[in-house]
């Protein structure tokens, strides 16, 4: 029976490992186009109005119904951050690390998209309450809808480069379970002590673009601004960069400029002097 579990178990982590890997892309998605896209394309199409501009707001915060949107965005904002830090707190994140062993990234991935599904699914926009700002004189009721979808395309795409250079496949847990299945051991112990020290530190390496993509909209209704206050304070008071975070973040942006910008035949050199940079 030990043998048959030892011959199965690889293949029950994979498969669990490229599900949590479809789920937790399918949300990004979705989250894309809940954060940026649809409310962007909302403004150029001239769909319904995302507010009442004719209601006062002494009598919109007065209203039950506004009070009850505004009570159920903020609950569905604290259930987020309660999943996200919880299961990052260190004495929670090693009993599911004793329990769930190398799938334990891929199930707190998968919980923070099950997080998100759930805002996404239950979020309760508030359309009786006047907008916090809205563009609507010509030109600019054409031309900053668009603006704005050029710098959401850039500021997505970027994330996605910088996810990419922050090792994608071991943020979603995918590179913990293959290396598993290899018998190589934790992907992360093999990395340099200061990129170590760099993840434990920053492990969200997208803050400013997160930013601008929550706060530049042609429109900014009531319950839009709640999103976006709520989760750029949470970014704010995640992050703990200090100086030796960002001295090593410089010397390896440096050095990946050198390889870019270096001719063919020296590139050996530069890569041999990177990989003497990262046992330090």
């Amino acid at each position: 029976m030990s043998m048959e579990w030892t011959a199965v178990r690889p293949a029950l982590l994979c498969a669990a490992a490229m599900m949590n890997f479809v789920f937790v892309f399918g949300t990004g998605a979705d989250f894309v186009r809940f954060v940026s896209f649809r409310a962007i394309y909302h403004n150029i199409t001239g769909g319904a109005p995302l507010c009442g501009d004719a209601v006062p707001w002494s009598v919109a915060l007065r209203d039950s119904e506004v009070l009850r949107a505004l009570g159920v965005d903020l609950a569905l904002l604290a259930l987020f951050s309660v999943q996200h830090s919880l299961l990052a707190w260190a004495p929670v994140k090693r009993a599911c690390q004793s329990a769930l062993g190398v799938l334990n990234r891929a199930m707190y991935c998968s919980t923070t998209a099950l997080a998100l599904q759930v805002l996404m699914r239950w979020w309760q926009p508030v359309t009786s309450a006047p907008c916090l700002w809205s563009v609507r004189s010509a030109p600019w009721d054409i031309w900053f809808p668009l603006i704005c979808f050029v710098v959401h395309f850039l500021c997505w795409a970027t994330i996605c480069s910088i996810l990419l250079i922050f090792d994608y496949p071991e943020l979603l847990g995918l590179k913990q379970v293959y290396y598993e299945c290899l018998g190589l051991g934790d992907p992360l112990s093999l990395k340099s002590p200061r990129a170590q020290r760099l993840y434990a530190h920053l492990r969200h390496p997208v803050c400013v673009e997160l930013l601008l993509v929550l706060w530049l909209l042609p429109t900014l209704p009531l319950d839009r601004c709640v999103l976006a206050a709520y989760l750029s304070l949470y970014l704010a008071l995640a992050h703990s960069l200090d100086a030796q975070d960002c001295a090593y973040l410089s010397a390896q942006l440096h050095s990946k400029l050198q390889l870019f910008s270096a001719p063919q035949g020296g590139a050996a050199h530069i890569n041999s002097n990177n990989s003497e940079q990262k046992q330090d």
